[in-house]
């Protein structure tokens, strides 16, 4: 059951990637990021979100994820230093990641 909640989790993350990192229509003609930079950080914002549902510390839907140019912002709320801290692993951990920029506030 936990695979299928994955899964779907997945498919519908991934309609929002272009969006989330101005590969789609009116953003990408005023994007200066060659297309296959574009490509790229989209993949690598799918990656962490994936990573993201997969884990039990971390809920997906409470942080955003941009990426440009390999380097990735996070912003949100969780409820733990725990699970900002986690975020912040799971995102560094994507190949492809330069450098992460954590701005996640911890709401207890």
């Amino acid at each position: 059951m936990r695979i299928a909640v994955i899964f779907l989790s997945l498919l519908m993350l991934t309609g929002c990637t272009a969006l989330a990192v101005g590969g789609g229509g009116y953003q990408r003609g005023n994007d200066e990021r060659p297309a296959g930079v574009v490509a790229s950080d989209a993949a690598i914002t799918s990656k962490i979100k994936g990573n993201y549902v997969a884990d039990p510390i971390v809920n997906v839907f409470n942080i955003s994820v941009r990426t440009y140019e390999g380097k990735v912002t996070l912003s949100g709320t969780v409820s733990s230093v725990i699970a900002r801290d986690q975020a912040m692993d799971l995102a560094k951990a994507v190949p492809g990641v330069r450098t992460v920029t954590n701005q996640i506030v911890v709401e207890e």
